[in-house]
């Protein structure tokens, strides 16, 4: 795993990379929260991933400073009167990190893997807009020719659309857009991305893994602006323990934190004024339900749940840092939603009556104090997830109900649901593209993210006629009745709309508040 520098990059002059570990070096040092799994961006499901996989590769659009879509590996791109075509011509000097060139052949080769179902890439649906991607990717399709990506020569790209598709530029800034070095999968099969085989196309190139603790980048000297970074490398720290963190970043061990218990807020302000950055974002905060198993098979159960949550009390109270409450799946203020989200029912009703309909609802269903309601609550570990669970299982227990709290590490919890070893589970989910489609799909039939595997037809019916309209107004409230029906049968338990978390050292300057709150290295300045 922990390879010599000049064994990454083979013909590459050392001298190019003298910079990372020298005297004058600038080391990024964040705390990255849980553990990376994968340096294959096809292989990736978290923005803990999402931060190390967005500084070593690149696609044909990236992000800027604010998080916005800019041009990436291509320099320009048309888009056909119809929406339906996009045409992509790539910069002149983009190469993989071993020198060979990025090609627009690389693109097809990992649209074609992403999408192949023998690979099971999680995410491969992000990416179903692209004409007969859903088809090959569920196996209803077997010619891989005929996914809507296609190379007519080295520098061009296009992609063909099933409908129109207002996100679809910022849907290729996501990791699951990232272009593949064909030369080196080919030859390496899986182990290449180990260290010493792997070859990227980003600003950074990884030169360190050491899974349960770090990866360590460095500048990527063939990448087309590299004389502009002003970071020479990153280390991104495996670390959950946010209090732990905190300390260290008192001590100047850390130069960011993407975390921080929320009862040191407070603190924070006082003694750290303008570090802590506590923003909205296009994120929320849920709980899944099993609904496959009994008692969650119930909706009325389900519904119980969901609204003897105090909502209200959670963001200021419990963490402490102003989260506002969640009433509805797609959290307010997401584009192409004219008239915003639908809400539950029962949003504006006193949280005393809420609590009094709950407690009815269970008993109806036979749950009292002689015959309690008995559940597992499974979140990852974290000082804010631990406290809220502990809030929740408080306010579900006047319903009669009793909640055995079961916390693991990040990726093992994720694996867990994945599975459906659960029967409520703690979950969130940050915006990959700025449309209500990105949350709303995650409560479709088949998504490999719906971990609660609630399935409606209806739901799914809506979902699928509102891909192929182009009356934006008319497609908001389709995709809004389909939210109607997720928040009636209580789908799962939306409970805060994300803010940010972060701790910025006054070092650092370029880190710009986001409602993606994604912050890529190559704008950021480190000063001693």
């Amino acid at each position: 795993m922990n390879q010599s520098v000049r064994s990454l990059f083979g013909a590459v002059s050392i001298a190019a990379l003298l910079a990372v570990g020298g005297a004058h070096a600038a080391q990024l040092n964040l705390q990255n929260g849980g553990d990376v799994t994968s340096l294959d961006p096809q292989r990736l499901s978290g923005d803990w991933e999402n931060r190390v996989a967005g500084d070593i590769f690149e696609g044909l659009v990236t992000e800027d400073a604010q998080a916005q879509p800019i041009p990436g590996m291509a320099e320009s791109w048309t888009i056909s009167d119809d929406g339906l075509t996009y045409t992509f011509k790539l910069k002149d000097n983009v190469k993989w990190s071993d020198g060979e060139p990025v090609k627009a052949s690389d693109f097809v080769f990992a649209f074609r893997r992403l999408m192949d179902p023998k690979e099971a890439a999680q995410y491969a649906y992000l990416q179903y807009p692209i004409k007969n991607a859903e088809a090959i990717n569920t196996g209803k399709m077997a010619d891989m020719a005929q996914l809507g990506v296609t190379a007519p020569d080295a520098k061009t790209v296009v992609i063909t659309l099933e409908n129109p598709t207002p996100f679809f530029l910022g849907a290729l800034t996501h990791y699951t857009a990232y272009p593949l070095p064909e030369h080196v999968v080919k030859a390496k099969g899986n182990e290449w991305v180990q260290i010493g085989n792997i070859v990227t196309n980003g600003p950074y190139v990884p030169t360190e893994w050491v899974p349960g603790s770090h990866v360590q980048t460095a500048k990527n000297p063939n990448w087309y602006d590299a004389n502009s970074l002003k970071i020479d490398g990153t280390r991104f720290f495996t670390l959950e323990d946010q209090a732990a963190a905190l300390r260290r970043y008192r001590a100047g061990e850390f130069d960011i934190l993407t975390s921080f218990p929320a009862d040191q807020y407070k603190w924070l302000q006082e003694n750290a004024p303008g570090q802590a950055h506590v923003t909205p974002f296009a994120g929320l905060y849920y709980y899944v339900l099993n609904s496959t198993k009994p008692p969650l098979d119930n909706a009325n159960v389900r519904k119980a749940l969901s609204m003897a949550v105090v909502r209200e009390v959670i963001g200021p109270q419990i963490l402490g840092t102003g989260e506002l409450p969640a009433y509805s799946w797609v959290p307010e203020g997401i584009a192409n939603y004219q008239g915003g989200p639908a809400y539950v029912a029962w949003k504006d009703m006193p949280q005393n009556e809420k609590t009094a309909e709950a407690k009815k609802l269970l008993e109806g269903e036979g749950y009292n104090s002689s015959n309690p309601l008995k559940l597992q609550l499974r979140y990852n570990t974290d000082d804010n997830h631990r406290r809220l669970a502990v809030a929740i299982a408080a306010m579900w227990k006047p319903l009669g109900v009793e909640v055995e709290l079961i916390n693991a590490e990040t990726k093992v919890h994720y694996a867990d649901l994945r599975e459906g070893d659960f029967a409520v589970g703690r979950a969130g989910w940050l915006a990959d593209y700025d449309d209500p489609t990105n949350f709303l799909d995650l409560l479709k039939t088949g998504i490999e993210m719906n971990y609660g595997q609630w399935s409606n037809p209806d739901y799914d019916k809506l979902l699928t006629q509102a891909q192929s309209m182009q009356d934006m107004t008319a497609r908001a409230g389709v995709l809004k009745q389909a939210e109607q029906i997720a928040l009636d049968d209580t789908a799962a338990i939306p409970i805060y709309y994300y803010a940010t978390h972060n701790v910025v050292s006054p070092k650092i300057a370029g880190f710009e508040d986001n409602v993606k709150d994604i912050h890529r290295t190559r704008w950021l300045t480190k000063s001693e």
